[in-house]
């Protein structure tokens, strides 16, 4: 479990992430999802556990189940690993009871969400909710400074996340000049990469690569992001999580 002695070599980049983000929520790690619920409950004594990708994990019954899926990599559109994405066959999304098509433009209408539904072909019992990301206007890390300082200068943006192009999309749009280094997901940034960027005027990264990247590169800021869920999306999900 997140400790002040647990690092994020030991924790994982995004446990590690979420720990630092919310210090009044328990995080732990264990492969064995059975056991890592019996510690916590021995522990702890949680009120909600919330597991993250936890979908195909057969040992474990959960009350609720939510289903992610990508509006640019929609799973009836996906295939199984290592092929495609998916770790479960697309049957099981029966289980679901949320399905959240996230990563939306911000600006996606009534119509195509509709198309979509459609094409996902929910159950009576399932809803179907719509999110987009909302990028923070400050940034944060080597000090803090607001997004708009950076219009027109060329910015290294160095990401080790599945999906970097919505960033990039947006960074552009504000007007920054993009240097973009990309890796695949949890990438382990070598010293000979590590160099690279101290040798780079300013690095700007993920939330979610900062943790893995502070304290090795000098001059290295983070941009957050938040989930909006679209409409009435926040109130439907806490009645159905209910």
């Amino acid at each position: 479990m997140a400790g002040p002695d647990v690092g994020v070599g030991e924790l994982g980049d995004e446990p590690y992430q979420i720990a630092r983000k919310f210090p009044g929520i328990t995080v732990a790690v264990d492969i064995d999802r059975q056991h890592g619920i019996d510690v916590l409950e021995s522990t702890v004594g949680p009120d909600v556990i919330l597991m993250d990708d936890a979908f195909q994990h057969r040992k474990v019954n959960c009350e609720r189940y939510i289903l992610l899926t990508s509006y640019g990599h929609l799973y009836v559109d996906d295939w199984y690993l290592p092929t495609g994405n998916l770790r479960d066959s697309k049957r099981e999304a029966k289980r679901a009871h949320l399905i959240v098509v996230t990563k939306c433009p911000k600006d996606l209408d009534r119509s195509e969400q509709e198309i979509i539904r459609k094409k996902l072909n929910p159950l009576p019992h399932q809803v179907v909710l719509f999110s987009y990301l909302e990028y923070s206007s400050r940034l944060k890390g080597f000090g803090e400074m607001g997004l708009e300082e950076l219009k027109g200068r060329k910015v290294t943006l160095v990401t080790g996340i599945a999906n970097p192009a919505p960033l990039v999309r947006y960074l552009e749009s504000q007007g920054l000049i993009l240097e973009h280094l990309s890796y695949r997901d949890h990438h382990f940034f070598s010293e000979r990469e590590i160099g690279m960027f101290a040798k780079k005027e300013m690095v700007l990264t993920t939330e979610k690569d900062y943790v893995r990247l502070e304290g090795r590169v000098d001059h290295l800021y983070y941009i957050s992001i938040k989930h909006i869920f679209m409409a009435d999306g926040n109130e439907v999900m806490m009645k159905r999580l209910a």
